[in-house]
């Protein structure tokens, strides 16, 4: 798996992720809120299907000078 999920993209996965499921653990919200978890996960991990399934990236671009 080639890493395409870019710096500021991961840390608003992870937030929306963690917001979203504190949220449906205090009720707050209903069972969607565990959806939070996919945003979690692709951010944690820095990979996302539908990005390498449309061979989209927001990650930077290296030079290979």
């Amino acid at each position: 798996m080639k890493s395409n999920v870019g710096g500021i993209d991961r840390i608003l996965r992870i937030a929306i992720g963690l917001v979203l499921i504190a949220l449906a653990a205090t009720g707050t919200v209903g069972w969607w809120g565990w959806l939070g978890l996919v945003p979690l996960a692709t951010g944690a991990l820095g990979w996302c299907p539908p990005y390498a399934l449309f061979g989209f990236s927001t990650c930077a671009v290296k030079s290979k000078a």
